[in-house]
C-alpha cells in the first residue's frame, strides 16, 4: 500500500515530540475500532524506519456485544505479523469509568510481562477535544481540560503515548478505507447512557453546526495551550513546595504559602493533601485547607477520610487525627 499523508504527519509528530526512541519496545493497544486499526497499521509501516519491537494487545471486556471482536483482532495482527496478547474478564460493569480503569491495569502488566516500555493507544484530536468538553462541564480546573496529554508515565517502567493527537476521526477511517482494514462497529459507541457518546453524537455535532465548524480542532488546541501553561504552573508549585512543607511532621508553613499568588497556594495545598492522605483531594478539601490559612490557631477543617483534619498549629497547617 501506499506511503499516505498520515503516515507523514504521524512520521513528523515522532520526531518533533520525540514520542517513541529509535528501537523501543512498544506495545500497541487495539480494540478493533477505526483509530486503533489504524495506528496499528502505521506503526507496523515505520517499524523498519524506527527498528521498533512492536506487539499487539487486546483487552475483551467480556461484555454481549463484543463477541467476536478478540478473534478479529488477533487476524489482524497475524496479517501485520506481530505477536499478540489478550486478556478477557468477566462481571467488569458496563460503565466506562471502569472499563478504563481495568484496561491500563491490563496493558501495564502485559508490557511489563513482555518487556514493553511503551503502551501506545489510538486517542486522536477528536478525544482531545470531547475529553475538554466532558471535564469543562464537569468542573475540573485547567488540569483536567489538559488530561490528554502527549505522553504520561503509568509505572516507573512504562510510559503511555499517545501518538495521534493531531489527527482526528475523519482521517482515521478513510484511511482505514483506503486500506480496508476490518473496522468493528462497536455498538457501544451509540448508546447514549454513556456521557462520552453523547457529547460525540449530539453535543459536538450542534456545536459544528451551529457556532463553528473547526470546534473540534480549536478545542484540542485550547488544551495542547494549556497544558503548557499547567506544567510550568506545576513546577513553580513543586518548588514551593519543597520550601513549605515538612513531609515527615506532615506540616505546611503557611506563612510561605500566604506569601505567593492564589493559583500556587491551590497547587501546593492539592500536593501537600495528596501525600498526606495518600490520595487526590478533592476540590472542597483543597478549599478548606486554604481558608487555614489566615485562621486562627486551632482552627480545624471538616474531617478528611481516615478520621485525618487539617489544623491551625502556629505558623503550620497540619494534617492528623
Amino acid at each position: 500500500m501506499p506511503w499516505t499523508p498520515l503516515h507523514s504527519k504521524l512520521h513528523q509528530s515522532l520526531i518533533d515530540r520525540q514520542l517513541l526512541p529509535i528501537g523501543a519496545n512498544i506495545l500497541i493497544a487495539v480494540s478493533g475500532g477505526q483509530d486503533s486499526l489504524c495506528l496499528g497499521q502505521m506503526l507496523k509501516d515505520l517499524q523498519s524506519r524506527w527498528k521498533w519491537q512492536l506487539a499487539v494487545a487486546h483487552c475483551d471486556h467480556g461484555w454481549r456485544q463484543d463477541i467476536g471482536i478478540a478473534d478479529r483482532v488477533a487476524q489482524v495482527t497475524a496479517g501485520w505479523m506481530l505477536p499478540f496478547h489478550c486478556e478477557t474478564t468477566a462481571n467488569l460493569p458496563e460503565t466506562e469509568a471502569a472499563a478504563r480503569e481495568w484496561r491500563y491495569q491490563v496493558l501495564i502488566r502485559i508490557a511489563q510481562q513482555t518487556g514493553s516500555t511503551y503502551i501506545v493507544t489510538a486517542h486522536t484530536q477528536t478525544d482531545r477535544a470531547e475529553t475538554f468538553l466532558y471535564n469543562l462541564v464537569r468542573g475540573a480546573g485547567a488540569d483536567g481540560l489538559c488530561a490528554m496529554d502527549w505522553r504520561r508515565q503509568l509505572t516507573p517502567g512504562v510510559s503511555l503515548v499517545r501518538p495521534l493527537l493531531e489527527i482526528n476521526r475523519t482521517q482515521t477511517g478513510d484511511f482505514c478505507q483506503e486500506y480496508q482494514l476490518p473496522v468493528w462497529k462497536d455498538a457501544y459507541n451509540h448508546d447514549l447512557k454513556y456521557a462520552r457518546n453523547r457529547i460525540r453524537q449530539e453535543i459536538m455535532p450542534q456545536l459544528a453546526a451551529s457556532f463553528n465548524p473547526q470546534v473540534e480542532s480549536h478545542l484540542a488546541r485550547t488544551a495542547e495551550l494549556l497544558r503548557a501553561d499547567v506544567e510550568h504552573l506545576e513546577s513553580l508549585a513543586s518548588d514551593w513546595y519543597r520550601q513549605a512543607v515538612d513531609e515527615q511532621n506532615v506540616k505546611l508553613n503557611r506563612v510561605i504559602i500566604a506569601s505567593i499568588p492564589l493559583s500556587l497556594q491551590r497547587r501546593v495545598i492539592r500536593q501537600f493533601l495528596t501525600k498526606a492522605l495518600n490520595k487526590m483531594p478533592t476540590f472542597s478539601q483543597i478549599e478548606d485547607t486554604l481558608a487555614l490559612i489566615n485562621a486562627p490557631n486551632g482552627t480545624r477543617t471538616s474531617t478528611f477520610s481516615n478520621g485525618l483534619a487539617a489544623e491551625v498549629y502556629g505558623k503550620s497547617i497540619v494534617v492528623r487525627q
